[in-house]
């Protein structure tokens, strides 16, 4: 039994159509953080016996980054509720929020820090955030005066 909620055809064609990694945000903030200079692993799990895979690791600074979308993880600000099937997208949505408090519970507990992303961040937003939680400060030009 799926925890899919049921729905058309053409709808339930649409949704599997949705990528699971390699979005437009994702692919945006991977270039961003390279062009500063990072390195990092993609779609990877933190931890061994993690259940969910992290969109952008740092495995030996202990970083996940997770690059949300605003439907299926409930953005406050842009998440939307369908019209059809409602009780059971709110239960599904409901679910991924719950599974993403977890892993972020899991991995603290691990040591870990996870960062979230909305994926209607600014991608120069979400670099810097993500900078923060790696402890460094961005590269800096090589033979430029500071």
């Amino acid at each position: 039994m799926s925890n899919w909620p049921a729905t058309d055809a053409a709808t339930t064609a649409r949704m599997r159509a949705v990528r699971r990694r390699d979005t437009v945000p994702e692919l945006a903030l991977r270039r961003e953080l390279h062009r500063r200079g990072l390195r990092y692993f993609v779609d990877r799990a933190p931890t061994v016996d993690s259940r969910t895979r992290a969109d952008i690791l740092f495995p030996r600074r202990k970083v996940a980054v997770y690059v949300d979308g605003c439907f299926w993880h409930g953005c406050p600000e842009h998440g939307t509720a369908p019209v059809r099937n409602a009780a059971a997208w709110a239960a599904k949505i409901a679910a991924n929020v719950a599974r993403d408090r977890d892993t972020d519970s899991r991995l603290d507990e691990e040591g870990w820090r996870v960062v979230r992303i909305w994926s209607h961040e600014a991608v120069d937003d979400a670099a810097e955030r993500v900078i923060e939680a790696l402890g460094r400060p961005t590269a800096t030009r090589v033979g430029g005066s500071s």
